[in-house]
């Protein structure tokens, strides 16, 4: 049998196979999500994202360490508020002497050169466990905007090298941009979650911060699974008010918008590898149903692939560990 050519010969070994790869992880694609809380000592595992923890300070600055040592670069910051200090205002979210604040600078001198980038948005802070302020029942957009420019303006001062606005609020990107330009933070990036979607597998992020709406859901200021169009038109928007990474999330279900908005756009794309994506697979591990192990890397090399620059993963150690064997 004669055949012209013979696919089959880029696959015949290990080494030949690692040679032609199209897609290559490595520990600079990751972005670690990192949940804190208030106190000392604390390591709190989260039920529903089983070998994943909230820390008090103390413990996330010695896990940057460690992740910085693994040669993970980047981490991004989200605190869990006590009650008391929750309101509709969220005015807790810009407190100089807030949670956010001293884990920023707390991290910042432990290790200068990591990039930290900072959750923007006001649902861990609200008593009514929205993303923005509500009146009548009603998430309102521009007093909300003007809010999360206190919020990222104070991450700016404490030394947050990146904001990262996840409240999908109209015009919040322009406003944010304009602001640390007038307050002379000209160095600060801005990453957009342009397309979030209101999706059903964000359940156990909402258990990490107990951060879940208090009423109805957020499907008025959230994505619509639905659409394709509106995540490109939601991403070119904020380009054009002055992103400087737009993201995609979740990642899995929506692979294909992730290839859309990368075509479209001419900076880099980010996509969040999320809380119920992780608990999928470890849920399935746990039955034995598949390799933890290789679902990992499938799952983020196709998240790679599709066209994410960078994945904000709570894989991230793991995946830096079997790429390293």
């Amino acid at each position: 049998m004669f055949l012209q050519r013979r696919n089959r010969i880029l696959r015949q070994s290990p080494s030949i196979r690692s040679m032609v790869a199209e897609t290559i992880l490595t520990p600079n694609d990751f972005i670690v999500p990192l949940f804190i809380d208030e106190g000392a000592g604390v390591v709190q595992e989260i039920s529903s994202m089983p070998g994943y923890f909230r820390r008090s300070l103390d413990g996330t600055v010695e896990e940057v360490k460690e992740l910085w040592a693994l040669g993970i670069r980047s981490v991004l910051l989200f605190v869990k508020s006590k009650d008391e200090l929750k309101d509709n205002t969220g005015k807790e979210a810009w407190n100089p002497d807030g949670l956010m604040q001293r884990s920023i600078k707390a991290i910042k001198d432990a290790v200068p050169d990591v990039v930290v980038m900072t959750d923007v948005a006001l649902d861990p802070y609200s008593s009514y466990g929205h993303d923005g302020i509500v009146e009548n029942g009603e998430i309102v957009n521009d007093a909300t905007v003007e809010a999360l420019i206190r919020m990222s303006i104070s991450h700016a001062a404490a030394g947050a090298d990146w904001v990262a606005p996840s409240d999908m609020m109209d015009g919040r990107i322009g406003a944010i941009r304009q602001a640390l330009e007038e307050n002379g933070y000209t160095r600060t990036g801005i990453m957009a979650y342009s397309a979030k979607y209101a999706s059903c597998f964000y359940g156990p992020f909402r258990d990490a911060l107990d951060s879940a709406p208090g009423f109805g859901d957020k499907k008025t200021y959230q994505m619509d699974p639905a659409n394709r169009l509106e995540a490109i038109k939601e991403a070119l928007m904020d380009v054009e008010e002055g992103a400087d990474i737009v993201m995609v999330k979740p990642a899995l279900p929506y692979l294909d918008i992730i290839r859309e908005v990368k075509e479209s756009v001419h900076v880099p794309v980010s996509a969040y590898n999320i809380s119920g994506e992780y608990a999928m697979i470890k849920a399935a591990a746990k039955m034995g149903w598949i390799n933890e192990d290789k679902a990992i890397i499938e799952t983020l090399t196709s998240i790679k692939r599709a066209g994410a620059d960078l994945i904000a993963t709570y894989f991230a150690k793991d995946a830096v560990r079997l790429l390293n064997r």
